[in-house]
């Protein structure tokens, strides 16, 4: 008994000297390390006395398009939304890294199988078994249950299976990223073709004009009350209006165009659309919680987080494998051996208890000596954990710049736009007063119809000024994410 206890003693010692020798990891060096958001509190300050009550809420909401106001740009995002290729691409990205993720977690369950087989074999002549030197023999054999299970003690299986959870999160926030992308490039596509419909019409109202001032010259030519020289630049104007008609109308068709392609439609898709107004909502209530929230709220910036907590994952994964693995088959069925001239008393022998059998084998694997392996593994999961650390960095100041950005565009539009209002009324007034001198007889028709041109070439322009602020609104509700609210603020820290 002394002797068993004394070898059992000096295999555990034996295999605890294994194990130490085995566990050995490198030291990485210091990781990479995650950025503070940067403040935004200055600009911030600036926005506030923009804010007024609208039906914006204070961070975008899912279908955020609606709040225009126009059923055209809802039924525009709704074909997008049901056959957009990248969509349908993202998705299917989607379903892969779910379907791996359930791979990694079935690790951490016992595999379980049956089978059963009949075989026949003619044994040497000259074989160690002297009794059965060639015979001729056939065997079978049923197990109805066999178990393979490893032990995660080390915690690799399970950090493998959250490595896939943090990839599979990482592609839904790419997905919601891809749709926000899908659905503002939508908005400012339509926002710009409604624009430039309205502006065309706009731009035939000012060839209209410029065709009757162009007549008034002419018949004050054959008069001979004037020269030839404002005929001359009565035809210049006349011919620049007719440009601009023709470079609105190409614009327009462009736009048309790219909305068709957007939504995954032809060219004709669009042909009867943009008959509608847009509802341009007065003001932005802005999150309190900036740059903070920005965590939770940018899909780029929630894929950049969970593929950065996958490689941290990936790290413990690789220190694992430098550890012992133990794990345990075992199996419950029946076997039978027969000489092939007794074949046919097999199946009785066979279901017979005496060919009960079972096994249990526990098993351990110490990673002794790889080639440095294991080492330029953990190496290179490490590097792959500060890639990712940097790239969510380099997302992070991106998502703050582009919130600031669009801060101050929105402010910047706004402020051009009560600008141009103010001008288009005196504009107006303009018109009016020569209006009225036309009456009073003090001036001719040439001042009513210059006058009103230059209404209608200010409406012209206010038309782009309002789009660049819708525009600019859609750009601050793409930079708050575009009501994306699958993201955390937990980071990762690697063991």
């Amino acid at each position: 008994m002394s002797g068993f206890s004394a070898h059992r003693r000096f295999m555990l010692a034996g295999l605890a000297v294994l194990v130490t020798g085995c566990a050995w990891i490198p030291d990485g060096g210091k990781r990479a390390e995650f950025l503070t958001p940067p403040s935004l509190n200055h600009q911030l300050a600036r926005a506030r006395p923009w804010e007024t009550a609208s039906s914006i809420r204070a961070w975008p909401q899912d279908h955020w398009w609606r709040q225009f106001g126009s059923i055209e740009l809802d039924r525009l995002m709704d074909l997008a939304l049901k056959d957009n290729p990248g969509l349908k691409l993202a998705a299917a990205r989607l379903r892969q890294a779910q379907a791996l993720a359930q791979v990694e977690g079935a690790r951490l369950l016992p595999f379980l199988d049956a089978s059963a087989g009949v075989g026949t074999e003619h044994l040497s002549g000259n074989g160690y078994n002297v009794a059965l030197r060639g015979a001729d023999i056939v065997s079978s054999y049923v197990t109805p249950l066999s178990l393979r299970y490893q032990f995660d003690f080390w915690g690799k299986n399970r950090a493998a299976l959250e490595a896939a959870l943090g990839e599979a999160k990482a592609e839904e926030a790419e997905q919601a990223g891809v749709k926000l992308q899908l659905t503002t490039a939508i908005a400012k596509s339509y926002f710009r073709a409604m624009a430039l419909r309205q502006q065309l019409e706009l731009a035939q109202e000012m060839v209209a004009l410029q065709r009757e001032l162009h007549q008034v010259f002419e018949t004050r030519l054959e008069l001979g009350l004037d020269s030839a020289d404002p005929l001359k630049q009565a035809n210049i104007e006349l011919e620049a209006s007719h440009k601009r008609e023709a470079l609105t109308q190409e614009q327009l068709n462009l736009q048309r165009n790219l909305l068709a392609r957007l939504t995954g439609s032809g060219p004709d898709a669009t042909e009867n659309r943009l008959i509608e107004q847009v509802n341009l909502p007065k003001g932005i209530p802005l999150p309190t919680q900036l740059p903070l929230e920005l965590l939770a709220r940018r899909p780029d910036l929630a894929a950049a987080l969970h593929r950065a907590e996958a490689a941290a994952q990936r790290i413990k994964v690789s220190k694992a494998s430098f550890l012992p693995t133990v794990d345990l088959t075992a199996f419950v069925g029946l076997n039978a051996l027969r000489m092939t001239k007794g074949a046919s008393s097999l199946a009785n022998v066979l279901f017979s208890g005496s060919s009960f059998a079972y096994g249990v084998a526990p098993g351990l694997r110490l990673p002794l000596f790889e080639g440095g392996r294991l080492r330029e593994e953990l190496s290179a999961q490490r590097a792959e954990y500060d890639a990712a650390v940097e790239l969510y960095n380099k997302t992070l100041l991106q998502a703050v710049q582009e919130v600031a950005d669009s801060l101050s565009n929105w402010q910047q539009t706004r402020a051009i736009v009560e600008a141009h209002d103010r001008l288009l009324t005196s504009q107006r007034e303009a018109f009016e007063l020569a209006r009225e001198r036309l009456r009073s007889g003090l001036d001719d028709r040439r001042a009513v119809l210059t006058h009103w041109h230059s209404v209608v070439n200010q409406e012209y322009a206010l038309k782009t000024l309002e789009t660049d602020q819708l525009i600019a609104m859609t750009d601050l509700i793409e930079s708050l994410g575009g009501g994306y609210a699958g993201g955390g603020t937990r980071l990762p820290r690697p063991e």
